[in-house]
């Protein structure tokens, strides 16, 4: 079993970035994704990242905003997002895995634990 929880989240004018932070408990190897679930919107998978930190994978509505990235030592993943948009209003999750598999990297049944969430409001 591992516990996750999440930080960093708050009011942000567009434009402007937040470092999302992700603490896990237990082992420091597993794969970890951040999803983000707006109201009345299905979960969407926003950013993945394999174990050892060497893959990461991104939703296209993100791609080039946002980056993923993990400190193993620390056992703690992170979002940084940039250039936020009033659609990136949303609570944002953090998910692990045992392993990541490339085919399913975006599939929420697909994670085994998931955080309580931290919400992000980009507005003006």
């Amino acid at each position: 079993q591992v516990q996750l929880v999440e930080s960093g989240g708050g009011l942000v004018q567009p434009g402007g970035s937040l470092r999302l932070s992700c603490a896990a408990s237990g082992r420091s190897n597993y794969a970890m994704g951040w999803f983000r679930q707006a109201p009345g919107k299905e979960r969407e998978f926003v950013a993945g990242i394999s174990g050892s930190g060497l893959r990461t994978y991104y939703g296209d509505s993100v791609k080039g905003r946002f980056t993923i990235s993990r400190d193993n030592a620390k056992n703690t993943a992170y979002l940084q997002v940039n250039s936020l948009k009033p659609e990136d209003t949303a609570v944002y999750y953090c998910a692990a895995r045992y392993r990541l598999d490339e085919a399913t990297v975006t599939e929420t049944r697909a994670y085994d634990f998931w955080g309580q969430g931290t919400q992000v409001t980009v507005s003006s």
